[in-house]
This record gives C-alpha cells, sequence and structure tokens, in this order.
C-alpha cells in the first residue's frame, strides 16, 4: 500500500503502513466505526476475558476519593470510565471522551445500563486537543487507545495540562512481553490469529490486522516511561501484567 504525505512531508504509523496524520485519523475512525457493533465480544475473545482484570488493576491504582473528578480519553465502550464514576460517587464528575462517535454513544449506552447518569459528561474530542481547561482532574486514563492516536508527544501535553497538581495519569496499553519466546508466541498470535478471529466474529480481517499491527510499532515500556517524562510527568512507573503483553504506565503532575 502507498504511503500518503501531508504538506510537511511528514509521515505516521498507520499499522505498519506511514500515512498522512489526516489519513490516520480517517482510517482509524473508520476501523472503530466498523468494529464497534462487537467491540466488546472481542475484547473479550482475543484477551480470554483478561482485559478485565487489567482494567481492574488499573482502576485499583487511580487514587480517585469521593467527590473528585476524572477524565478518561479514548474511552471506547466505556469500562474505566464506569470504575471511575463508581470511585468518585454522585458527587464527584467523570468526563468521558473519544474521538470516534459510534464508540462515544456505545460508552454512553453502557452507562445509562448501569445507571450512572448523573456525575458523567460525554465529550467527542480528538485527544491531542482536548476540549477542557487546565488543572481540571485528580485522574486522567487512557485505556488501549494511545496507540491509535496520531501524535502521541501531543497527547500526553494535553493530558499534562488538564491535570490538577498532585494528579496522576494511567495508560493502560499492550506493550513488549519480556521474555523472547512470550514475544515470539504473542508477535504470531497477533499478526495471523487476531485477523482471522476479526474476520469470522465481525466479518473484518483488515481492522484487526490494523490493531494488531498498531500493538507492534507501539513504543515499548521503557519508551513511553521516557515519553512521559518529557511532557513533565514525574515519579513514572509502569507495571507488566501478563508478562508483558499489557502495561499499566502511572505518572504524576506534580
Amino acid at each position: 500500500m502507498a504511503a500518503s504525505e501531508n504538506t510537511t512531508g511528514e509521515f505516521v504509523d498507520f499499522g505498519f503502513d506511514k500515512v498522512s496524520p489526516g489519513e490516520k485519523q480517517r482510517r482509524v475512525r473508520g476501523v472503530f466505526d466498523s468494529v464497534a457493533h462487537r467491540y466488546d465480544l472481542m475484547n473479550d475473545l482475543m484477551s480470554a476475558g483478561l482485559h478485565r482484570v487489567w482494567k481492574r488493576f488499573a482502576l485499583a491504582r487511580t487514587g480517585l476519593r469521593a467527590g473528585q473528578s476524572a477524565l478518561d480519553v479514548a474511552a471506547g465502550s466505556g469500562d474505566l470510565s464506569e470504575g471511575m464514576a463508581r470511585q468518585v460517587g454522585s458527587a464527584g464528575r467523570v468526563v468521558v471522551t473519544d474521538i470516534n462517535g459510534t464508540m462515544l454513544g456505545l460508552g454512553r449506552s453502557r452507562m445509562i445500563d448501569a445507571g450512572l447518569v448523573a456525575n458523567i459528561h460525554y465529550l467527542q474530542a480528538d485527544a491531542q486537543r482536548l476540549p477542557v481547561g487546565g488543572s481540571a482532574f485528580d485522574c486522567v486514563s487512557i485505556g488501549f487507545g494511545l496507540r491509535n492516536v496520531t501524535d502521541k508527544d501531543a497527547a500526553l501535553a494535553e493530558m499534562f495540562r488538564v491535570l490538577r497538581p498532585g494528579g496522576r495519569l494511567l495508560v493502560l496499553e499492550f506493550s513488549r512481553p519480556k521474555l523472547e519466546l512470550l514475544d515470539s508466541a504473542y508477535e504470531y498470535y497477533c499478526l495471523n490469529v487476531l485477523p482471522r478471529l476479526g474476520q469470522l466474529v465481525v466479518d473484518d480481517a483488515d481492522s484487526y490486522r490494523y490493531l494488531a499491527e498498531s500493538i507492534r510499532v507501539h513504543p515499548d515500556q521503557e519508551t513511553l516511561k521516557s515519553m512521559m517524562a518529557e511532557q513533565g510527568f514525574e515519579r513514572c512507573e509502569y507495571h507488566n501484567l501478563s508478562g508483558g503483553i499489557v502495561s499499566l504506565h502511572v505518572g504524576f503532575r506534580l
């Protein structure tokens, strides 16, 4: 597939392809429009249900208390949003954002079904340009969404901007397994099994081929930790989950 170029000659990753930033945004939107109707089912199938364990691990590290405020970026179907809404309670506030309107609607329906409506607000927004004021949130999360962002540094800078002093960022994302044998097996699974599963369940192998490739080109644990520090986050650390298949990065605005 030929790469497309923007007027500045800049390319970004779309899986293993190189495309212009605008083209990546268009294609990512198409991917999630295509998979939204079976998104939760595919998450369960792809991870054998482990994504729920990973998200519970992240939620246990939000530091949120009743009455505080949280922002869930690229929230998808809202697993982390729901957990944080329960943590802050009716006196708190959770803002849910996603660049994709279909996914945002899916998350909203989930919250309504869970009886969580009073303290949740929804914004269709790009993670690189969050339409909220600075120093507004005690915790910001992004779960399995950073690898789909066109300019990750810009998104990290925005998430730093909207955090209050003392607040924390949680980045839950697929990462790089620490054992070579596990990494090889995981690469095979990503590049061969996931597209076939996507074809069987969603009738869309191409979207899941992109999602698999995006995992493989995403920055590894140490690189992402350094990227967070470069944007001003302090006390940055990460926790490897399932042998490093997933990692939770935590950083603070002090």
